[in-house]
């Protein structure tokens, strides 16, 4: 077959796979209310993914808490993640269908991209493609162990020769309607820290008998707010957050100890490597100026995730020829464990605008999107899958970005 034979019968394919996805996006709205009604955290996801395996009625291969299931035997293969946990947070939208389950919500959207990643799933039953697709139903993307490390090890996964990975995410940062395809470094890298500052504890009137965490820990929030703005780059976005803080039992006492806990975020693996190293350092020298002691332990969680510029050229032109409009680049110190795939496959996260309109953000205890998202995130989806199967995805320039972020060069860092 002539290549423009070919590509009319590919564009051909894609007309039809639309008009089936519109069939099944009923159904998959409504699969939303029931996930968002019945939310699970990380590490407790199988109901929900029993819940979409019966829907989808196919041979699935259990990975953790999720699902994987491949859709085709022929060309590419692309493998498109959606996300299967909720959040520890009580939810407050008001709506009907609002979490049943206290203290746990889907505030992410992460309801919305299972239930278009099932519609795409059946779509592409429906019609046949010229590439074959792997859906990753993945367990723990909110928590510490994640999901992504788990599947990308699997067997379950890796057997079927995978050879670009795509995932879709909600963000009510981007105008409705609005899709953003960047290259390179898109989420940060994050780690956890806990800080313990031990003093010497005295009785509140006689301070100087005690060596006082307290006054240490305040000096030392301040000090960690200058790895940012006084030994980073300032062309280099970082984030060192310290988000609790606990020390004391009476208010005449100088406390024995103080804890910090936070987090350190990095669009640059080496710039990652050195806020650590500063973070203990500054741990270590202020606490010593107090007369007390630290201690630093580092949860590492995901790197960097960077999406392979090939890939994302031919994302973002398919969707403008399909009407998607393309906002700005939507670059942020959020994490996401895609990252992982895209440190082992040639992989795209597409980012997905939804109504904000200065709103209720990702993880706010009022974040609803319309069930329309769900039709715009499958279409993304969908469109995305067509525009690497046509061709196939380029597993030599996901090399060579490696490589040049590997000599120091990272590539297309904005």
């Amino acid at each position: 077959m002539h290549r423009a034979q070919a590509a009319a019968s590919l564009a051909e394919l894609e007309k039809l796979a639309v008009k089936a996805l519109h069939t099944h996006l009923p159904a998959a709205r409504e699969l939303r209310r029931t996930i968002h009604s019945d939310p699970h955290v990380g590490g407790d996801e199988r109901a929900t993914a029993k819940l979409v395996k019966d829907v989808l009625d196919l041979p699935t291969d259990d990975v953790a808490e999720g699902a994987v299931l491949r859709i085709g035997d022929s060309g590419p293969v692309i493998a498109v993640r959606a996300e299967l946990d909720a959040l520890p947070i009580t939810e407050e939208s008001g709506a009907e269908w609002a979490s049943r389950r206290p203290g746990v919500a889907h505030l992410c959207g992460h309801d919305v991209h299972i239930a278009a990643l099932v519609a795409v799933t059946q779509t592409l039953q429906d019609v046949s493609a010229p590439a074959s697709l792997v859906a990753v139903f993945q367990p723990r993307e909110e928590v510490i162990p994640s999901g992504a490390p788990d599947v990308c090890a699997a067997p379950a996964f890796t057997r079927h020769g995978i050879d670009a990975v795509v995932g879709v995410h909600v963000q009510p940062q981007l105008r409705a309607g609005a899709v953003s395809v960047g290259a390179g470094a898109i989420n940060a890298s994050v780690d956890d820290f806990e800080i313990t500052v031990t003093g010497k504890p005295a009785h509140g009137g006689y301070p100087h008998l005690g060596r006082d965490p307290v006054v240490a820990s305040a000096a030392l929030i301040q000090s960690l707010q200058h790895l940012v703005s006084r030994r980073s780059n300032p062309l280099e976005p970082a984030v060192v957050t310290v988000g609790t803080i606990a020390g004391g039992s009476s208010v005449n006492q100088v406390a024995p100890s103080v804890s910090l806990h936070g987090t350190v975020r990095s669009l640059d693996e080496r710039q990652r490597e050195e806020l650590l190293g500063w973070l203990d350092e500054a741990a270590q020298g202020v606490a010593a100026a107090h007369g007390c002691r630290a201690t630093v332990s580092v949860r590492r969680g995901e790197p960097v995730l960077r999406n392979d510029p090939d890939l994302a050229a031919r994302i973002s032109t398919r969707l403008a020829a399909h009407g998607m409009a393309e906002g700005a680049v939507f670059r942020s110190c959020g994490a996401d464990d895609f990252a992982y795939y895209a440190e082992s496959f040639p992989s795209v996260m597409i980012f997905a605008g939804v109504d904000g309109n200065g709103g209720p953000g990702l993880h706010h205890p009022q974040f609803l999107p319309p069930d329309r998202t769900v039709d715009f995130v499958a279409r993304i989806m969908l469109h995305s899958f067509f525009a690497l199967a046509d061709g196939g995805p380029s597993r030599r320039t996901h090399e060579r970005s490696l490589q040049h972020e590997e000599e120091g060069f990272p590539y297309s860092r904005e």
